[in-house]
C-alpha cells in the first residue's frame, strides 16, 4: 500500500483486548484517545473483542459500528477470558491490516495483541505496544510461570519488533527497561477531558473516594483498615468512604465484610460501577481522591479527579505518583494502613490545603494532560514511524515530566 506522507491523513489501527466497563481505566482510555485522535485528523479504527467477564458485551460484531463516539468493530472471544482468545479477529488482523499506516497495540499477553503483531511482521506494518504496566516487576511477578512461557514463546518477539513501546509515564519505561532489557520506549501520558459544566455541591458530608476496578492490586484492604482507624474522636465521624466500582463477586463480597467486621459499615460505602453522569459527580464531588496501588502504571482516576480539583492520596507505586508531588497536586503514601491513615488524616484536616493542591493539579492537567496535547504528540509518533526517519524512536519535549 502507499503510506501517508507528511501532508496525507494517517490511518490507525488500535487493537485491544477488550473494552467492557469492568475492565477499568484501559476501557474509557482507548476511546477517548481516538476521538481526539480523529479531531486532530487521524482516521482511526478500533477493533477489539467482546469480552465482558462471564458475559458478553452486547454489540454488532464482524463489522464497523460507532462505539463510544470512535469507529469500532468486534470480534466474539472463545474460551479463557483473560487470554481473549479470538480467532476471528486474528484472522481479520491478517486479511487488513496492510490498509493501515501504523498500528497501536494495546496490552501483551492476549491473544489479539499477539496477533496483530504477528500480523503487522507479515505485512510490513509499523507497530507500537503499550504495555498497560504489564512489564512492571510486580505485574511480571503475578501468574510468573505462564507469563514466563508467554515471554519467550511470543511477547519478546513481539516487542522487539516493536518500532516503539509507548509507556505513560517515565516510571513505567525505567522499571521495564531496567528489568527486561528493552529499548525504543518513548513517554506519551494519557489525556484528560476537563470539565468546567458545574461546580461541586456543598452541604453534605465529605467524602473520599476509591475509584477503580475493584481488584487485589488496588491494596483496597489496607484503604479502609486506615480509614477505620480514623474514627476516634470526632473530628472526623462526618467524613465517609466511597468504594466506587465492582469486580469478582467473591472478592467484592470480602471486602464488604472486612468494612463490617472493622466497625465502618456505616461509614463505609460501596456503590457499585458508576458511569456517565454518577460517575462524574462523584469525582467532583468527593474531597479526595484516593489510590493506595501496590501498582499502578498511570493512574487515570487520579488524573481525572485532578482535573476536577479534588486532591489525591496517591501510593508510590502509582507511576504517576512523582509528577503528582512535584506539581504539588496530593499526597504521596506507602502500602500500610498505618501510612495510609497518617497521610489521610494530614490531608483530612487541613481544608485549605486541600483546596490549594487541588489547584495545583488542575492546573498540573490543563498544562500538561490535555486530549488535544496528547492526541498531536501521539500524530507526530505516528508519522515519526510511518516515515521510519529515525531508528529509535524519541519523545517530544512536551511531555517531559519531573526527573526526566
Amino acid at each position: 500500500m502507499v503510506r501517508a506522507t507528511s501532508g496525507d491523513s494517517v490511518k490507525a489501527l488500535h487493537v485491544i483486548p477488550a473494552v467492557a466497563p469492568r475492565y477499568g481505566g484501559p476501557s474509557r482510555a482507548i476511546f477517548e484517545m481516538s476521538c481526539a485522535l480523529e479531531a486532530g485528523g487521524v482516521e482511526v479504527l478500533v477493533a477489539t473483542t467482546d469480552a465482558d467477564g462471564p458475559d458478553r458485551l452486547r454489540v454488532q460484531k464482524g463489522t464497523t459500528v460507532r462505539h463510544q463516539g470512535a469507529e469500532t468493530i468486534f470480534f466474539p472471544v472463545r474460551l479463557s477470558e483473560r487470554f481473549s482468545y479470538s480467532p476471528k479477529l486474528a484472522r481479520w488482523l491478517n486479511k487488513n491490516v496492510k490498509n493501515f499506516d501504523v498500528v497501536h497495540i494495546h496490552a501483551i499477553f492476549s491473544h489479539p495483541s499477539l496477533a496483530a503483531a504477528s500480523a503487522c511482521q507479515r505485512s510490513g506494518v509499523p507497530y507500537l505496544v503499550r504495555p498497560l504496566g504489564s512489564l512492571d516487576p510486580w505485574s511480571m511477578s503475578q501468574s510468573s510461570r505462564l507469563k514466563s512461557v508467554m515471554w519467550h514463546a511470543s511477547v519478546k518477539r513481539m516487542l522487539r519488533g516493536a518500532a516503539a513501546i509507548h509507556y505513560t509515564t517515565n516510571q513505567e519505561q525505567t522499571l521495564a527497561e531496567s528489568t527486561l532489557g528493552l529499548s525504543r520506549g518513548v513517554v506519551v501520558p494519557l489525556g484528560i477531558q476537563l470539565d468546567d459544566s458545574a461546580p461541586p455541591r456543598v452541604g453534605y458530608s465529605p467524602y473520599i473516594l476509591a475509584l477503580s476496578r475493584l481488584h487485589p492490586k488496588k491494596n483496597l484492604e489496607s484503604l479502609i483498615d486506615a480509614f477505620v482507624s480514623l474514627e476516634a474522636g470526632d473530628e472526623f465521624s462526618q467524613w465517609r468512604l466511597v468504594i466506587a466500582g465492582d469486580g469478582e463477586s467473591a472478592y467484592v463480597a470480602q471486602l464488604k465484610k472486612l468494612a463490617q467486621t472493622s466497625n465502618g459499615a456505616d461509614r463505609i460505602i460501596f456503590t457499585g460501577w458508576l458511569s456517565g453522569v454518577d460517575r462524574t459527580e462523584s469525582l467532583r464531588n468527593a474531597q479526595i481522591l484516593a489510590l493506595t496501588s501496590r501498582q499502578e502504571n498511570f493512574g487515570l482516576c487520579a488524573a481525572e479527579a485532578l482535573g476536577f480539583g479534588v486532591p489525591v492520596v496517591v501510593s508510590r507505586h502509582v507511576n504517576l505518583a512523582a509528577e503528582l508531588k512535584a506539581a504539588g497536586a496530593g499526597w504521596v503514601t506507602g502500602l500500610e494502613p498505618e501510612e495510609i491513615a497518617s497521610t489521610l488524616r494530614a490531608a483530612m484536616q487541613d481544608s485549605t490545603e486541600r483546596k490549594r493542591r487541588g489547584r495545583a493539579g488542575r492546573e498540573f492537567v490543563s498544562d500538561r494532560l490535555s486530549w488535544t496535547k496528547v492526541a498531536g504528540e501521539l500524530t507526530g509518533l505516528y508519522r515519526t514511524v510511518v516515515d521510519k526517519r529515525v531508528d529509535i524512536v524519541t519523545p517530544s519535549p512536551n511531555f517531559q515530566f519531573a526527573g526526566q
